[in-house]
């Protein structure tokens, strides 16, 4: 075990280093720069910020500097929130992001697959065929879709519930519906396909012969096995999610990390598109590596090699 995590985590450098090396150039081949939309600034000006912010040297110099004070944490000073640090962005950020993600990922996980079980046992039945017609829905919906009828709905025909900011338990509501409704009908599906396969085992049927209870069968036997995709589905999810959806945040008006990704992009701020792709990419790579080992944890026969 000690062996394969020594080995996941040395992988999981040189994808972020490669994740921040093709991010570095690709960025920096889009023509422009992050001065270009300062009002009235003469060129003299933008050749003392870029000098300020070592834009004037050489690219591959700019990349080795730059991926020097990464490795010692130091992301830099964002280029357009002048007095502010990279880091002090995503440390005030993500948090927002994370509470939200991650409320969206429990919510999917409790309706996701207890819904996905229901559908496999009434396989064919009316329950069936209306978990499925939602689960195809809520893949097919984009998020953004969602996000516009939960505000028509709720926040102007019936205004019941806030349509912007996260000041209350209440203003968590429609957010938190728009980025569960993909993951949750996603998990629903799969969780539905992964139990019928297990369900038509030898070995359920052999529970089934030695006259064992149904809730024992489901929840010892096939439940444990049949959730594994539904493991290696949450890990990447859960990465992604607790960093916030950039569209909700965006329609929301949610003070979190997306937002800012998305205002970094627009404003060429060099310095926080890769201080956040960096951090989202570890994020991600962590949480793979996590869930081999759950893998283990929950089903003995993987071997981890």
């Amino acid at each position: 075990m000690v062996k394969y995590i020594a080995k996941r985590i040395g992988l999981a450098i040189v994808t972020i280093w490669a994740v921040a090396t093709i991010t570095f150039f690709l960025m920096n081949l889009v023509p422009g720069g992050p001065f270009l939309s300062e009002k009235a600034i003469s060129p003299q000006a933008t050749a003392a910020l870029e000098a300020k912010y070592g834009l004037d040297k050489p690219l591959f110099q700019q990349y080795l500097t730059y991926i020097k004070d990464a490795l010692h944490g130091d992301f830099g000073d964002s280029l357009k929130q002048r007095g502010r640090t990279v880091m002090d962005i995503i440390k005030m950020k993500f948090p927002v992001s994370a509470r939200v993600g991650g409320v969206s990922v429990l919510v999917s996980l409790i309706l996701g697959v207890p819904l996905g079980c229901i559908a496999a046992l009434k396989r064919g039945k009316f329950a069936d065929s209306l978990i499925s017609v939602v689960a195809t829905c809520g893949i097919a919906v984009p998020s953004f879709v969602i996000c516009t009828l939960l505000l028509y709905f709720f926040g102007v025909k019936l205004q019941i519930l806030p349509t912007m900011g996260l000041t209350t338990a209440k203003h968590y509501v429609m957010p938190v519906m728009a980025l569960a409704f993909y993951p949750t009908a996603y998990i629903m599906r799969l969780m539905r396909s992964s139990m019928l396969d297990v369900l038509g085992q030898d070995y359920m049927r052999t529970a089934k012969a030695k006259g064992l209870a149904g809730g024992k069968i489901l929840f010892k036997h096939a439940l444990r096995n049949a959730i594994l995709p539904v493991i290696t589905y949450v890990g990447p999810l859960l990465a992604y999610t607790v960093t916030g959806s950039f569209v909700v945040e965006k329609i929301f008006t949610i003070p979190g990390l997306g937002g800012e990704f998305i205002a970094a992009i627009n404003g060429r701020d060099y310095t926080l598109i890769m201080g956040t792709t960096i951090f989202l990419a570890t994020l991600i790579i962590l949480m793979n590596v996590v869930v081999d080992i759950v893998y283990k944890l929950v089903d003995p026969r993987i071997k981890l090699k």
